[in-house]
């Protein structure tokens, strides 16, 4: 909770300076979060797909490494 509080209290100061609409940065730093979220969740399923062609299927050991 309290990292969540100041995740939105940085998201909303931030806006604030660039903007100086109050109204404006709270519409940001409410948004903001919650396309975080998603972009964070497409972010690690392309990691997950990325990274899952590059695993060893093989069962038995490389010659060359034993």
């Amino acid at each position: 909770m309290t990292y969540s509080a100041m995740h939105l209290t940085v998201a909303v100061s931030v806006a604030y300076a660039l903007t100086g609409n109050l109204a404006i940065s709270l519409g940001i730093g409410l948004i903001e979060p919650a396309v975080q979220t998603v972009a964070y969740m497409i972010h690690e399923d392309a990691w997950r797909r990325a990274g899952s062609g590059d695993q060893v299927t093989d069962a038995e050991p490389d010659p060359w490494n034993a």
